[in-house]
């Protein structure tokens, strides 16, 4: 997102002064491209298919969840009758010094709110459990597909967004589950019973009751139109909220760096007024409902009371029967509002579980095969590597043109090959496509005569493992971070590898050595020791295939030196791909290849393709000057 424009430069940050975000522009938030934009596109009746999905092993208990509210609401509902009963025969009863029926009356009372009561705390308890099952569900539904699709789609649909589908979309159902059907459900239980006890008591007055029903239907489909687009425009805003918080407070540093503090802030004050706006017309169209059906309440209200009045003092009404109808309509008109509340509730929760569904209806674009395939034996403990084919490969990513044209390469099995070239050649594609992280446009890539495609995704980690450029670390031990290729290596196991690589030293050293916490991203060690850490994790997984994407690029030139001195021990026999930034890496490999737009420009031995006039030999010679 670009800062608004501007005819006047943005305020030094620290200057105490910030723009007017109020004035900025409103701009679109997608630029047309689905994962530009808050909402992906789902598939018709995903959004109501997920629903029944949550809610189809609970079925038993929403029945039971529901039969509660039935017979309270049906406890509740009596309480005018008795009122009638009194007026109309109790009191009359006590002139006649008869006060059995108003003791009745009484007691009649008494056990219907004690029964009321009651009811309704059971129906609290059960709806809470039900309501925290669903949203358990859904969480875990969320977490768990976003790790299974494709780094394809990580790479184009922000963090931000997850974050917003799992915490402010499961929030909005939340509020929709706990409070708004309930409501619902009492609202539509009132005017089941109201409307039939109306018209039991007196065939005019329910017809009245029943009239105006017609209007409020009409305020509430208006009502859920309007509200529907708002919502749906206010989740999309809230979630670049979150979007764009995330993404600055991730790159904290290179906005300090840059001064960005005061850009950053326009906008974000852009972002943020943009969700002011859609709160404010989701409480403008409901403050447009509130009135509206007031006005069609108390003015049907109105009709029955003069209407009923006259009845009474003409003697074709009981009194009774009139005060029952009026409470009955109190009862009736009162939850109008909070059946707004729900409405409110549900278009939120509507747009929330709609973007759910969307994300949940994405498919990795790297699927699990049908059937899959076992890698073969590998061979002995001396040559654990795996033979590499790139049979007719061809990649191109979604948002660009093609990076890697008819692409054909051989990789014995325990030889391990630096690949070097400009940045955009295909280097790190070549690294992917070998991972799985994508799969070729065309053609296969072959472990030891296996396409890929056909091994399931643990079977493809025990083959191949990649260490990036920026070794991440997770919250947790350095221990812990090694193991997780294999978590049941024992602490021998852990420390082995990590002195294999160079990395004991430094971690013995640490304030609780292998049990030292290295907080958020690793970030209590330097970025050096967070690449030694991550070769210790790959090394203790033990792959028949080791990818180094430009692995060394965050080391010192001594931390450097050390590693390549542990790799030239640790990689005898297997197969490894080294992707190199730096030429110094080269020393470690038994092949180069020197990739350019795709293609393989130059393949031999390091000292050979040194020795020659290449770009190799060009690239090599420039990086001695520069040491020079």
């Amino acid at each position: 997102m670009t800062a608004p424009a501007s005819s006047a430069p943005p305020p030094a940050a620290g200057s105490g002064s910030r723009p007017d975000a109020g004035d900025a522009p409103l701009r679109p938030l997608d630029s047309g491209d689905p994962f530009d934009r808050d909402v992906l596109p789902t598939p018709p009746g995903a959004t109501s298919a997920l629903l029944r999905s949550l809610l189809a092993p609970l079925k038993a208990r929403v029945a039971v969840t529901t039969l509660l509210l039935l017979f309270q609401q049906a406890a509740v509902q009596a309480g005018p009758l008795l009122v009638a009963y009194a007026i109309d025969s109790a009191v009359p009863a006590i002139r006649r010094d008869d006060h059995g029926p108003l003791i009745a009356v009484a007691v009649g009372y008494l056990l219907c709110a004690l029964l009321s009561g009651g009811l309704q705390f059971a129906f609290i308890e059960a709806a809470a459990r039900v309501n925290q099952d669903v949203l358990l569900d859904l969480r875990g539904r969320i977490f768990r597909h976003a790790q299974a699709l494709s780094v394809d789609f990580h790479e184009r649909y922000t963090s931000g967004r997850l974050i917003s589908r799992s915490t402010t979309d499961v929030e909005s159902l939340r509020e929709l589950l706990s409070e708004g059907l309930q409501e619902l459900v009492t609202v539509i239980l009132s005017f089941v019973y109201i409307s039939a006890l109306l018209l039991w008591l007196d065939l005019g007055l329910g017809a009245v009751a029943v009239a105006s029903f017609g209007p409020l239907y009409l305020l509430v489909r208006l009502y859920q139109r309007r509200a529907g687009r708002v919502f749906q425009l206010r989740s999309t805003a809230i979630a670049a909220v979150i979007v764009k918080f995330v993404e600055t407070m991730n790159g904290i540093r290179p906005v300090r760096a840059f001064r960005r503090e005061a850009v950053n802030d326009a906008e974000f004050g852009v972002l943020n007024r943009r969700h002011e706006r859609t709160n404010g017309d989701a409480l403008l169209e409901m403050a447009r409902y509130v009135v509206g059906s007031r006005l069609v309440a108390n003015t049907a209200v109105a009709v029955i009371v003069l209407w009923g009045a006259y009845r009474v003092a003409s003697g074709s009404l009981a009194l009774g029967v009139l005060a029952a109808a009026v409470l009955y309509l109190r009862r009736l008109y009162d939850p109008i509002d909070r059946l707004g509340m729900f409405l409110n509730s549900y278009q939120s929760a509507a747009a929330s579980l709609e973007k759910i569904a969307g994300l949940l209806a994405q498919t990795p674009s790297v699927p699990e095969p049908g059937t899959p395939r076992r890698l073969p034996a590998r061979a002995t403990a001396d040559r654990p590597g795996r033979e590499v084919v790139f049979d007719g490969v061809r990649f191109a990513y979604r948002t660009g043109g093609e990076v890697l044209p008819r692409f054909d390469l051989t990789l014995p099995a325990g030889q391990t090959v630096a690949v070097v070239g400009s940045t955009g050649a295909g280097k790190s594609t070549l690294a992917k496509l070998l991972a799985r992280f994508y799969d070729p446009s065309d053609g296969r890539v072959l472990l030891d005569g296996v396409d890929l495609r056909e091994l399931s995704a643990p079977e493809l980690r025990r083959g191949v493992v990649m260490v990036t450029q920026e070794a991440f670390l997770f919250s947790g031990t350095v221990a812990e971070n090694i193991a997780i290729g294999r978590p049941e290596a024992t602490r021998e196991e852990i420390e082995r590898a990590a002195k294999a690589i160079g990395a004991h030293e430094f971690i013995d050293a640490l304030p609780d050595g292998y049990d030292t916490d290295v907080r958020k991203r690793g970030g209590r060690i330097s970025a050096g020791q967070r690449q030694l850490v991550g070769f210790a994790r790959a090394l203790l997984a033990d792959p028949a295939v080791l990818i180094l994407d430009e692995a060394t690029s965050s080391l010192d030139v001594p931390g450097e030196r050390a590693v390549q001195r542990a790799m030239s021990t640790v990689l005898r026999g297997r197969t490894a791909v080294v992707i190199a930034h730096r030429l110094s890496t080269v020393e470690i490999a038994d092949r180069v290849l020197v990739m350019e737009h795709g293609r393989i420009v130059e393949d031999g031995g390091p000292g050979e393709l040194i020795a020659g006039t290449g770009r190799f030999a060009d690239l090599h010679r420039a990086w001695r000057d520069s040491l020079a």
